[in-house]
């Protein structure tokens, strides 16, 4: 709708159609007397590999296919070591990214025209597609989110003006609003990271360097995921291929739901199915749970996490998810455990999340806010209510981590003949 929107404003109007790709695109072009298709590239295997084959058909009918990067600051192909080959750890990557981000092209402004044709071509209405849920859980999500360019770009410049000189400090604590929610725009294109880039100059602010810096590491994703597509589905590390993870469905439902005890846990959880968006300090926090304390696969977090957020993304999740399992580029280290109950002291000290996203807790002190089944019983009556007890003991579930990893790591040496 928001797109319809822009494009009737310059003259035109989107056009909707159902069909294989390649063939729906030919039709639309002999029909309009086209002689190119543009399109942005995309860089997950299955959607590289089919607009490959898009471009071979187009071609092949002579329809020029003409592809345009915009997606990334820089392709993923073009940033490589000295060897020539794809860096694996991030640091070198983004000071090699770093160097040329002066020389990128100036973002161009949207154009103001775009005529429309003599003869409109057939369009489905909007509604035929049945895009929106017919039982409407994703209130949510419309309270929270403005999609298209305006909400990007609304978002972008509040960030830039009342949010980048306080980023540095407040962006780890997810009871601020320190983050520039700016991953689902980046994710649909409703915004470019060149433009991000040219707004964030001159890079003066406090936060600038450090935002840019995230940039870096989205761009890091799309570059281990085009150099190693295995990733999406099997660890970067060998080493942890056919590791011994738990299957209890029930422990899982509980984490998907919000259900561990831990309540730094269990608000990013709410919140994620509230808003399809989780801070990602809480991100970090519940996936080393998943993958740690419930010893579950990675796997089966990075499904969840994609169906439910809104800037589901298969290079940033798989990133994040193989990191926490100390599995991909970068790793957290497999005897890295975070305790939820000391990153929720650390990271949401007054529970200002806790207590928005948890009302049942609300009432409960400061001290008892992150570790509610220590807090005495005339406040766990008065305030949990039906509060769930830790779904594990953080010290004996850490200790079997450890002994799983450490058991695994030693049979893999053994296997491994000598250098």
């Amino acid at each position: 709708m928001a797109l319809d929107a822009s494009l009737e404003r310059c003259g035109n109007a989107l056009i909707l159609r159902r069909g294989p790709p390649a063939s729906t695109l030919l039709q639309l072009a002999r029909a309009t007397g086209a002689k190119a298709v543009h399109w942005n590239r995309l860089h997950e295997p299955a959607l590289a590999a089919r607009d490959e084959r898009l471009a071979s058909e187009l071609a092949a009918s002579g329809i020029e296919p003409i592809i345009h990067d915009s997606a990334l600051l820089c392709p993923p192909g073009a940033i490589r070591n000295a060897a020539g080959g794809p860096f694996r750890v991030f640091t070198p990557f983004w000071r090699r990214l770093r160097t040329r981000l002066a020389e990128l092209p100036a973002a161009l402004p949207a154009p103001r025209r775009l005529p429309a044709l003599d003869r409109a071509p057939m369009s489905l209405p909007l509604d035929k597609l049945q895009l929106l849920p017919a039982v409407r859980w994703d209130a949510g999500l419309a309270q929270r989110w403005q999609p298209g360019e305006a909400g990007a770009r609304r978002r972008l410049v509040r960030f830039v003006a009342a949010g980048l000189a306080h980023y540095v400090d407040a962006r780890e604590r997810p009871g601020e609003p320190g983050t520039s929610s700016l991953s689902p725009h980046l994710h649909f294109g409703e915004v470019s990271p060149r433009q991000v880039y040219a707004a964030l100059q001159p890079l003066s602010a406090a936060g600038s360097e450090a935002f840019l810096r995230q940039l870096g590491w989205r761009e890091f994703a799309a570059h281990l995921l085009h150099h190693f597509p295995h990733t999406a589905s099997e660890p970067l590390d060998a080493r942890y291929a056919g590791f011994d993870w738990r299957d209890d469905r029930d422990e899982l439902a509980a984490w998907q739901q919000g259900r561990t005890g831990f309540p730094i846990i269990d608000a990013g959880m709410h919140e994620l199915w509230h808003t399809g968006w989780m801070h990602n300090r809480v991100r970090m926090i519940t996936a080393s749970f998943l993958t740690r304390n419930l010893l579950m696969d990675w796997r089966a977090g990075a499904r969840w996490f994609h169906d439910t957020l809104v800037d589901a993304d298969l290079a940033n999740n798989t990133l994040g998810w193989q990191w926490a399992a100390g599995c991909g580029a970068d790793a957290a280290p497999w005897f890295r455990i975070f305790n939820p109950v000391l990153q929720g002291r650390k990271f949401d000290p007054t529970g200002r999340y806790v207590r928005r996203w948890l009302p049942e807790l609300a009432g409960l002190p400061d001290r008892w806010l992150h570790e509610p089944w220590a807090a005495p019983a005339r406040l766990l009556r008065r305030d949990t209510g039906r509060w769930p007890p830790p779904l594990v003991d953080l010290a004996a579930s850490r200790a079997r981590a450890l002994a799983g990893f450490r058991h695994h790591l030693a049979a893999q040496r053994l296997r491994s003949p000598p250098a």
